[in-house]
């Protein structure tokens, strides 16, 4: 596959190519395309696009992303919110629970395919389902809910017998417990175990110093306390992730979180960016993704390029704006105008989608997964439409 013409996000050159063989990255701006290109493979060529790596959410739930927002007030910690809503909200809950947890799961794999996400740190259980062609579920991590909610947490902590990072929700609250429980994962840290914080609100500037990483997620925070994290002390000690988290307490769309953070300029845009590509590549050792370069695995996005300033048009993306998605170098999601360019894709392996009326092409699956949704759930309305 060769593709042309576009502006690869972190890239100096106003206009790249890339060349893929099967998953890999072959070639990135070292090569002519009208030489080497060979006519029985994909070629595109783009005009006013941008480019940028799979991008990599480091926190999501992916079986509660039918849920819509559930919240009634600013909350104090993760403990107050959650007995608020199972009281206040349990006949909303319960009758989405009807639906099985496995399609709970896939739509949200969807859900972040749609944005442009081609691999998920989910805090949960993994099930054993094969989802091919969909966003990779990383799991090579020591899952801890939390310090309140874990039970037997120490003996989880102190006896895991491999060298993972451990993936908890920490300092998530505005009270003073929300900064104490801070204070009691480090002290019983004695292994010197990698720590990697979900929320870290209550975090303060010493305590940054003792974690590998913070997974900041500002449009849940937000939502639920009227807060986020220090993230300018934070960075300063630590790497800084970003994730969704699920529906429950946050926007479907991942565009509209960067916005929102963007807006904060906690991160300068370069570091926002790197937050959910190279620098979480790094921290999760996902050795081949992260950026668009020579042996890379091809999870690539394009996009329309809306402005002269590649920040600019890289913030203002939504869904709606994904020309095209590769994962694993294959095409997963891909406009419609560019569908009837090549006719040597198969149409037979994807449903067709409307993103606010944008008639979009998406690996075959979320037509029924729909569909075996809305004959549990009549009344559900999903933020896209099947034809």
């Amino acid at each position: 596959m060769f593709i042309n013409n576009i502006q690869i996000i972190n890239n100096e050159q106003n206009s790249s190519q890339i060349r893929i063989k099967g998953s890999k990255i072959m070639e990135v701006n070292s090569f002519n395309f009208r030489k080497d290109y060979n006519y029985k493979e994909l070629f595109f060529n783009f005009s006013n696009a941008i480019a940028f790596p799979g991008l990599i959410n480091s926190h999501d739930h992916l079986e509660f992303n039918l849920f819509p927002k559930l919240g009634n007030r600013i909350y104090n910690d993760y403990l107050d919110w959650g007995n608020d809503i199972n009281i206040q909200n349990k006949k909303q809950i319960e009758i989405i629970k009807k639906v099985p947890k496995d399609l709970h799961y896939k739509w949200g794999l969807y859900k972040n395919l749609i944005c442009g996400v081609t691999t998920i740190i989910n805090h949960g259980k993994i099930l054993n389902t094969q989802h091919n062609n969909l966003p990779n579920v990383f799991s090579n991590y020591n899952y801890l809910h939390s310090l309140s909610i874990e039970k037997k947490w120490k003996i989880k902590f102190l006896f895991k017998v491999n060298r993972l990072p451990v993936l908890i929700h920490i300092g998530e609250g505005i009270n003073k417990e929300s900064i104490n429980e801070i204070d009691e994962l480090i002290k019983w840290n004695i292994f010197d175990r990698n720590l990697i914080g979900i929320h870290a609100i209550a975090m303060n500037e010493e305590q940054s110093k003792k974690f590998k990483a913070i997974i900041w997620c500002p449009d849940s925070n937000f939502f639920l306390y009227n807060k986020t994290a220090n993230i300018p002390l934070l960075k300063k000690h630590t790497n800084i992730l970003f994730g969704t988290d699920s529906t429950l307490s946050a926007d479907w769309n991942l565009w509209n979180h960067l916005r929102l953070a963007r807006d904060l300029n906690y991160l300068n845009e370069d570091e926002l960016f790197l937050s959910i590509s190279e620098t979480a590549s790094k921290v999760w050792k996902l050795k081949s993704m992260g950026k668009i370069e020579i042996n890379n695995t091809a999870d690539i996005v394009i996009c329309k390029k809306k402005y002269k300033n590649k920040w600019d048009s890289f913030y203002s993306i939504n869904p709606e704006d994904i020309l095209m998605i590769l994962k694993n170098g294959i095409v997963v999601f891909i406009d419609s105008e560019l569908i009837l360019q090549h006719q040597n894709i198969n149409k037979d392996n994807f449903d067709v989608i409307y993103i606010n009326s944008i008639k979009k092409y998406i690996i075959k699956g979320i037509r029924n997964l729909i569909q075996s949704i809305n004959a549990i759930l009549p009344e559900y309305e999903f933020p896209i439409s099947i034809s």
